[in-house]
């Protein structure tokens, strides 16, 4: 169903058209939200936020763009009254917080999302090494240092996680992650 057709249901109050919105979305403005708050809970809070707003103002809102535009310029509109609320400061300014405007700025946010329903299937240490070198940068002995474990076990995950990568993700998203990841090199040095 397009999205133009689920807005309709929605705005005639379809709860089913809402929880299909929710469904196709949900994950990728998670990734949005994520990358920028660095905050799971913040962001899954901010995104179910954007799918109520939507939900309460349907009868309301006119969407001129497209509905995945509209739901990621809310999204982005709830971030920047986030930091501004509560007077946070990032990394970078609020006004250079990337505004989605393409459709293939959607399409890499659709690749993350599948990246990152993979990474949800690692047990939760490996997962959580994974993330600690790919997104944090860490390096094997930090993260050995921060987890009470010695650096082989590290090694050990990353190279389980990395080989569990490979075989379950089509080679162009693998390739993708290496390529958006390049921070942890030694696994894949080893050919893992």
């Amino acid at each position: 169903m397009s999205d133009k057709l689920i807005w309709e249901n929605i705005a005639r109050g379809d709860k089913n058209a809402l929880k299909q919105l929710h469904e196709k979305y949900f994950y990728q403005m998670g990734l949005y939200a994520h990358k920028v708050l660095q905050d799971d809970q913040l962001a899954e809070e901010l995104v179910s936020d954007c799918f109520i707003k939507i939900w309460e103002n349907r009868k309301k809102l006119e969407i001129q763009s497209s509905v995945k535009h509209y739901l990621f310029l809310m999204l982005r509109n709830g971030i920047v009254d986030h930091f501004r609320k509560r007077r946070i400061i990032n990394t970078e300014p609020i006004e250079d917080i990337k505004e989605p405007a393409s459709e293939e700025y959607f399409d890499e946010q659709k690749q993350y999302a599948k990246l990152y329903q993979f990474l949800q299937k690692l047990p939760e240490q490996r997962r959580k090494i994974l993330e600690m070198a790919v997104f944090d940068s860490l390096t094997y002995a930090e993260i050995a240092q921060k987890l009470h474990i010695t650096k082989n076990t590290v090694k050990t995950q990353m190279g389980r996680a990395y080989r569990f990568l490979k075989e379950n993700l089509d080679p162009t998203d693998f390739y993708l992650f290496c390529l958006l990841h390049p921070s942890d090199n030694e696994s894949l040095k080893k050919g893992i």
